[in-house]
């Protein structure tokens, strides 16, 4: 565990220390594309932050492989040889979209062989557990096909849903956080050799999300870009691919008792990857909404638009934070489910947990009005947010005033307190405090 943290804060540093120097390369380079239709920002914002993100990538490998117990991943494996290969051509075509812009086709095609050179190179799925079936093996077109599908879908998943500052690289690390906890128990739980390349390719990933997010958090001074967004969606889905297609089931069937609890026992969680990946099941669903929305009205798949779920989550009401709150929320919970459902799937206190922790996730959902402020003598010690601003001051006032002037009008009240309520109205209406 410690040399997987020592990777992990490696790739966390790098990042973090080359986005300062990305990002004046970036307003140099004139990486700054004007504010289109869809944007939720209002200042031109450099991009190109995949690039620091692609030095945390292969500053995390380079230092595992000259750890002692880390080291053996390289030697016995040609995974993480076939992930930066993939990594850097995947990179590439971000970098170059960023800077001039890329044809949707191109990048789709670009995609695909990033993901065929992975799979040349070993990194691809070679069986899967059915249920009722057990464990089928692929042949080399059905394995290629998956392969080449999964990484697509993850990658164009990742890249929809960057849409607000901080969103992709927080849901990504969320849902690295929760893979890696799977695999880390495959790995030395199970003595399972093989899901040694996806625990560290997890924990990179990890470090890359977190050396980046002190930058792109609400206000952005930098964005990842395609660049960025393509890299980490590649990189989940090549510990998902690691894991699904080089674990060997003989291996956990001789410490389960049998094929069939095998099968069972990685189903949970191996399964909903077809579909594609449950740890980005939310990026995934926007991205299927994204097509048939923009098919169902006669646009291009690959056509921007701002019909996006953070999109919405704006339009009804949501600030920039808590929509990015409530989308790491969702990201969560389906994350960390699935991992907590593949531990113990007969166990009623993980499903009841998972209904409510859904309840108060649409409660949230329900309430995007609801802004919390603190008393008057506690505003000097919260974050501005928190606090009243001089028009719902004055408002507050004014409401009072009236509330007054209303007692007043009746009988026994002093009629000099009801005049000057009546004075702080008119100069409420005057300043234009209230309507």
């Amino acid at each position: 565990m410690r040399e997987y943290l020592l990777t992990l804060c490696v790739a966390a540093a790098v990042t973090y220390l080359l986005t300062g120097p990305v990002r004046k390369f970036a307003i140099a380079a004139g990486a700054m594309p004007e504010i289109r239709d869809r944007d939720v920002h209002r200042e031109p914002t450099p991009r190109l932050g995949g690039i620091a993100m692609f030095g945390g990538l292969c500053a995390g490998l380079l230092v595992a492989a000259h750890l002692t117990n880390l080291k053996s991943v390289f030697e016995l494996s040609n995974e993480p040889r076939a992930l930066l290969s993939g990594a850097g051509l995947i990179w590439l075509l971000g970098v170059l979209d960023d800077k001039w812009g890329v044809d949707a086709l191109i990048k789709l095609g670009a995609q695909m062989i990033a993901a065929g050179v992975m799979v040349l190179q070993g990194l691809t799925v070679l069986w899967l557990p059915i249920p009722g079936k057990g464990i089928v093996a692929l042949t080399p077109v059905q394995s290629t096909l998956l392969t080449v599908a999964l990484v697509v879908i993850t990658i164009n998943a990742v890249n929809f849903v960057d849409g607000l500052d901080g969103l992709a690289s927080g849901m990504v690390c969320i849902a690295a956080i929760a893979f890696f906890m799977y695999a880390y128990r495959i790995w030395y739980g199970y003595g399972i050799e093989a899901a040694a390349p996806a625990t560290l390719f997890s924990a990179i990933l990890i470090g890359m999300c977190l050396g980046f997010l002190p930058h792109n958090l609400h206000p952005a001074r930098i964005f990842m870009g395609d660049s960025g967004s393509m890299l980490i969606g590649l990189v989940l889905a090549s510990g998902a691919i690691s894991i699904t297609g080089q674990t060997d089931p003989d291996a956990i069937t001789n410490l389960t008792g049998s094929t069939r609890d095998t099968t069972h026992f990685m189903v949970p969680f191996y399964l909903p990857l077809l579909l594609p990946l449950t740890l980005i099941a939310i990026p995934a669903a926007d991205l299927v909404l994204a097509i048939v929305r923009r098919t169902w009205n006669g646009q291009s798949p690959f056509a921007a638009d701002r019909g996006h779920l953070h999109h919405r989550l704006l339009d009804i009401g949501h600030s920039h934070s808590r929509a990015v709150w409530i989308m790491y929320f969702w990201s969560a919970l389906i994350s960390f489910g699935a991992v907590a459902f593949s531990v113990n799937s007969s166990s009623l206190l993980i499903v009841l947990s998972i209904v409510v922790l859904s309840a108060m996730g649409l409660l949230a959902l329900l309430m995007p009005r609801f802004r919390p402020r603190a008393p008057r003598w506690a505003e000097a010690f919260v974050p501005p947010r928190y606090r009243r601003t001089r028009a719902e001051a004055a408002r507050e006032a004014h409401d009072a005033a009236a509330a007054t002037i209303a007692a007043g009008e009746a009988p026994g009240v002093n009629g000099a307190t009801a005049l000057s309520a009546r004075s702080l109205v008119d100069a409420g209406r005057g300043s234009g405090s209230h309507p």
